[in-house]
């Protein structure tokens, strides 16, 4: 199929975009990369009377790393943030979950601002954002605001941004000194939508565990920060009892059976990856 008519508008500043949404409304739809937007478009699960079309929007194909933060702007490809050198330094768990996003011709077109805002379950970037406690920044007609990953996402593609609004960058929080990350997702075939993910996050301090923390992929409706950190604090990371947080994953974790794999099975691929995304951020 190919997608319903639309009428296309390009903006050249975060000032026109946000003034042609506000005026669209509900009828207005942003493009970016258009990974997510275009085979919603192509089989009418979607069907805007207009594209805005970003892509010629000054300043947002920047990535910006303080000392805090590593900002992406929202035409920034997930390929361009997964090859930058700065950013891998200061957050290597982005690389790690880019890596794992589709193939690398989407990772070329897509990007990741795009994907956060899409709010999939099944997408790797709304669960780095968790983790990362990333800060939206939001643009609309009544100005500016800035909101936490934590209350972003409200459900399986839906967020709190309103149909005027454009999610101008997303703000990566950098982790404590002396915190190891891993990235792991089990799929039919490589590129695949996952089965199941895991991103987490192990702070050590003075060679123990300090803080353990973690994020789901593709079981949960939404995206949230699993504690695990009482169940672990005080292990040494080379010899901890990974099974010690089953449980508290299983309870977690709300997998629904599709197609691909029953809701069972993708709760013990859950507790499965856990372990070993633990076992790898602990090397």
């Amino acid at each position: 199929m190919k997608p319903g008519p639309f009428a296309y508008h390009s903006p050249t500043s975060v000032e026109q975009t946000v003034a042609t949404l506000g005026e669209l409304g509900h009828d207005g739809k942003v493009l970016a990369g258009g990974q997510s937007l275009i085979p919603i478009l192509s089989m009418r699960l979607a069907k805007p009377a207009h594209l805005v079309d970003i892509n010629r929007v000054v300043g947002l194909d920047q990535i910006e790393v303080t000392e805090q933060h590593i900002r992406v702007g929202a035409t920034v490809r997930h390929s361009a943030l997964e090859r930058d050198g700065a950013a891998y330094a200061a957050i290597p768990l982005l690389r790690q979950a880019l890596e794992c996003v589709a193939h690398p011709a989407i990772r070329n077109r897509g990007t990741t601002v795009g994907s956060i805002a899409h709010a999939d379950a099944a997408g790797e970037m709304p669960a780095v954002a968790a983790l990362t406690e990333a800060v939206m920044e939001v643009v609309g007609p009544r100005g500016r605001r800035e909101v936490a990953a934590g209350d972003f996402f409200e459900g399986a593609l839906e967020t709190v941004l309103d149909a005027e609004e454009l999610l101008e960058a997303v703000r990566f929080g950098r982790f404590p000194e002396g915190t190891r990350t891993a990235f792991i997702e089990s799929a039919r075939r490589q590129g695949d939508y996952a089965l199941a993910g895991v991103a987490v996050a192990l702070t050590v301090i003075d060679g123990v565990l300090d803080r353990v923390r973690a994020s789901y992929v593709s079981v949960t409706d939404v995206p949230g920060v699993l504690e695990l950190t009482e169940a672990l604090r005080g292990q040494e990371p080379a010899g901890a009892d990974w099974s010690a947080v089953d449980d508290l994953v299983q309870a977690h974790i709300a997998p629904e059976a599709d197609i691909h794999a029953t809701a069972d099975y993708r709760r013990m691929l859950a507790g499965e990856l856990t372990r070993r995304a633990l076992t790898e951020a602990a090397r």
